[in-house]
């Protein structure tokens, strides 16, 4: 399956994440990550929930302090991750800098002091998108 998908997490501290470039300080809360897949888009979200990895994205570093709660998949031919991320970041506190290095948005993740699930589920209906729902 190709696509994209949208990654909620809970971060239950403030934390700083250092990544390879940067440093992040993130505020207690939950956050959505908006990424894609254009090969595997199960197996990328899959690797999201695991703990032991080999770090390579943004992500990676967060997903060792944050908790993956659950994933939309959005199963598409086409990439939906710059048209999600700016959509996110008119409902969500964009983190900037934060993935998003090959497109032309200011980040892909997106801060809640709330649960964001019905926000992030009307989104997608907003956008008559077809998900999946992870794990």
């Amino acid at each position: 399956m190709k696509g994209s998908y949208i990654l909620l997490l809970y971060l239950p501290q403030d934390t700083k994440i250092k990544t390879k470039a940067r440093t992040f300080a993130l505020k207690k809360g939950y956050y959505a990550y908006v990424g894609s897949a254009m090969n595997s888009l199960e197996k990328r979200v899959r690797r999201h929930f695991k703990k032991e990895k080999k770090l390579h994205w943004h992500i990676d570093y967060l997903t060792l302090k944050a908790e993956p709660i659950m994933a939309y998949l959005i199963p598409s031919n086409v990439r939906l991750e710059e048209e999600l991320s700016r959509k996110m970041a008119k409902i969500g506190g964009i983190v900037r800098g934060f993935g998003a290095s090959d497109l032309n948005v200011p980040g892909n993740l997106f801060y809640f002091s709330y649960d964001p699930r019905h926000l992030v589920e009307e989104l997608l209906k907003n956008l008559r998108l077809t998900y999946l729902i992870f794990p």
